[in-house]
């Protein structure tokens, strides 16, 4: 089996991950202060919901995804890059042999 990881010291290894994290830090997380659980969740899920269909992005030539996927699916056309969507597992399995509870243990 082949691993896959992001070097220690080196996130620019995921620029696309990077690059949310950065933008929903500066843009909400440093400027909201959240009064419980239910309220962290339904701010998140309000700014992911913009972030997500309502902001022009410019990786789709400043348009927003709405309109990005209105287009592709009017004129039926595919992705620019569809390699883009190709990503790598967010954690790999344990090595074969190793039960669950024992890497967790291991892990401390």
């Amino acid at each position: 089996m082949e691993w896959h990881f992001i070097a220690p010291g080196k996130p620019m290894q995921n620029g696309f991950c990077e690059s949310f994290n950065g933008r929903m830090r500066d843009e909400l997380l440093n400027e909201t202060l959240f009064f419980g659980l239910d309220h962290a969740r339904t701010t998140i899920a309000e700014w992911a919901d913009d972030y997500n269909r309502s902001r022009p992005h410019s990786a789709l030539g400043y348009i927003t995804p709405a309109a990005y996927a209105a287009n592709l699916t009017a004129t039926d056309d595919r992705l620019r890059n569809p390699d883009q969507l190709r990503r790598s597992p967010v954690a790999q399995p344990a090595p074969y042999g190793v039960k669950p509870a024992e890497a967790l243990t291991a892990a401390g």
